[in-house]
C-alpha cells in the first residue's frame, strides 16, 4: 500500500464544519488513549529525560486540542514532578479549543501555556525545551516542513526530541475502521483517522527520510517514533 500524500483530512480545511470540529477536538482524548501509546512512551522515553532538581520543561509540537499536554501534566503531577508543558499550534481553532480545555482542567499559566505558534518562531526567540514532543503530526508534513520541524526539534531540545507517528499498515485501516464505526457521523475521527494511516509512513519510509542523529523506532504494531537524544539530563 502507498502512501497517499495527496489525501487530506477534513479537520485540516479551513472551511470544516465547527460543530463537527469542536467534536473531533473532545473525541481526541479517548482515541488518543486507545491508540497513541503516550503512557508507554512517558514511562519509558519522556519521565527518564526529565531534570529532577528544577521545573522540567516540554513542548508539545501542533498539540491539536491539548489532551497529549494535559496527559504529561497528569502523569507527571502524579510522579512528584515539577513540569510545565508548552503546547503550540498555529491553527486558531486548535488552540482555542486547547486553552478552553486547560482552564476546565484546573492548569494555570506555570504549568501549562498554549500558543498559537509554530515551531521556527520559537527558535526565533531563543526558546530551549528539556524535552519535544509531537504526536500525529509528521505525516501531516510535506518534504520541506518535516525537515523544518525535525531541524528546529533539535534547536528546541535540551534531552530528547520524539516525534510519534501512525504506521502505516493495511490491518491498521481495517482495525482502526471497525473500532471506530460508533463514532462515524459524529466528529471527522473516523475518515480522518483512516486518512492518516494512508497518509503515514512505514518504518523504512520514516527511515530513509530522518536526517542524521535521529532514528526510527516502530512501536507496537502500527506506531513509529522518531527520536533524537541530545544532553542528558542534569540534576538526577
Amino acid at each position: 500500500m502507498q502512501r497517499d500524500i495527496a489525501a487530506l483530512e477534513e479537520m485540516d480545511r479551513p472551511d470544516a464544519d465547527p460543530l463537527m470540529l469542536e467534536r473531533t477536538y473532545a473525541q481526541f482524548p479517548l482515541v488518543n488513549r486507545c491508540v497513541s501509546g503516550w503512557r508507554s512512551v512517558y514511562l519509558g522515553l519522556v519521565r527518564p529525560a526529565l531534570p529532577r532538581n528544577r521545573t522540567a520543561t516540554v513542548l508539545d509540537i501542533g498539540c491539536g486540542g491539548g489532551d497529549i499536554a494535559l496527559a504529561l501534566l497528569r502523569w507527571a503531577r502524579a510522579d512528584g514532578l515539577s513540569l510545565k508543558v508548552t503546547g503550540i499550534d498555529p491553527d486558531p481553532r486548535a488552540h482555542d479549543f486547547a486553552s478552553r480545555a486547560a482552564a476546565a482542567a484546573g492548569f494555570g499559566p506555570a504549568e501549562l501555556e498554549f500558543r498559537r505558534a509554530a515551531s521556527a518562531e520559537l527558535v526565533a526567540e531563543g526558546q530551549v525545551f528539556d524535552v519535544v514532543i509531537s504526536n500525529h503530526v509528521l505525516h501531516h508534513l510535506d518534504p520541506p516542513a518535516l525537515s523544518g520541524v525535525l531541524a528546529d526539534s533539535q534547536v528546541l531540545a535540551r534531552s530528547l526530541a520524539i516525534h510519534s507517528d501512525i504506521r502505516r499498515r493495511r490491518s491498521a485501516l481495517l482495525l482502526f475502521g471497525l473500532a471506530a464505526l460508533p463514532l462515524a457521523g459524529t466528529s471527522f475521527i473516523r475518515r480522518d483517522g483512516l486518512t492518516s494511516i494512508r497518509r503515514s509512513f512505514t518504518r523504512d519510509e520514516l527511515a530513509r527520510v530522518l536526517p542524521r542523529g535521529w532514528h526510527a523506532h516502530a512501536a507496537g504494531l502500527y506506531r513509529n517514533l522518531a527520536i533524537w537524544h541530545g544532553e542528558p539530563p542534569a540534576g538526577r
